[in-house]
């Protein structure tokens, strides 16, 4: 009754009266909600392409700008055009796409097996506090050493073959992955670890639905690291395990060194450049914003 006597007394001294006050109310809310357009497909596409096309076309010019210096002769540094050129030969007669098929079959069953293995490691290593004080270590000096140095032992144990890249490749990705988990499980906030307590969560239950979920976008950024991993390697093993019959990224860049076509390296070495890009832009680009919407980090 006080509330409505006030608001009376309100409008009869000639205040807003109370629907007005509504109104007032309502169009602040509105305010408040009111968000940009929403973008077509092809205007979000665009928006995220022409940096990186624009960033594209000035490394080519800058590329031209030390061939017309003189640095190098062409026929050891060619220019774009004849890189251009080697590029359409490749594809026209299949060299650049047999190369690229089996160096993305062994660059993805690498990474799967080492994310399998990286997560279970990083997974145990945030539930056990003893195996983490003994391991934790461990796991970043072999994140840290090179790839490079674990061929000799890859080519003692498994000779020249599949299995002494993906030896090497598993090697190189599954420390950075273990180590994004539990960087991440680091961060979690404890009140959350304490409410999934709470309702029953224990050992892998944990795991599955407040650690993971929890941990999710440092866990992301390890993936990203630990695919670049990967693809280092990758490369690394395939410059020194060539196996007959099998063209690879890799293997075309030895193999044109060693005949001099330095026009064909310089065409493989663009194709490594170009996945890598359309790998981190597609794959772990979508991803990253997907994380960041649903945190609500991400306003478009």
């Amino acid at each position: 009754m006080a509330a409505v006597d006030a608001q009376r007394s309100t409008a009869d001294q000639g205040g807003p009266s109370p629907g007005a006050l509504d109104a007032d109310f309502a169009g602040l809310d509105a305010l408040e909600l009111v968000t940009a357009p929403e973008r077509g497909a092809a205007a979000r596409v665009w928006s995220a392409a022409w940096p990186k096309l624009g960033a594209a076309a000035l490394a080519v010019f800058l590329w031209q700008c030390v061939v017309w210096s003189g640095w190098k002769p062409e026929y050891i540094l060619p220019g774009p055009a004849r890189t251009l050129s080697v590029l359409r030969e490749g594809l026209a007669d299949g060299t650049i796409g047999d190369s690229v098929v089996n160096t993305m079959r062994r660059a993805v069953t690498g990474f799967a097996l080492a994310v399998v293995i990286g997560g279970t490691i990083g997974a145990v290593l945030t539930r056990v506090a003893l195996v983490r004080v003994a391991f934790g270590s461990l796991i970043t000096g072999l994140q840290t050493m090179p790839s490079v140095a674990w061929f000799p032992l890859a080519i003692v144990l498994f000779q020249l073959s599949e299995r002494a890249i993906l030896f090497v490749v598993v090697l190189g990705a599954a420390p950075a992955i273990a180590n994004g988990l539990i960087q991440g499980a680091d961060t979690i906030p404890p009140i959350l670890l304490r409410a999934g307590r709470v309702l029953g969560a224990r050992g892998l239950t944990m795991v599955r639905h407040v650690v993971l979920p929890a941990a999710l976008p440092s866990f992301l950024g390890g993936l990203k690291q630990g695919w670049a991993f990967a693809w280092r390697s990758l490369m690394a093993g395939e410059l020194l395990v060539i196996i007959g019959n099998k063209p690879s990224l890799g293997s075309q860049l030895e193999i044109n060194r060693q005949l001099a076509a330095y026009d064909g390296l310089v065409a493989f070495m663009v194709v490594i450049l170009v996945i890598g890009i359309i790998v981190d832009s597609l794959v772990f680009g979508f991803a990253e914003r997907a994380v960041r919407r649903r945190y609500g980090l991400l306003v478009e």
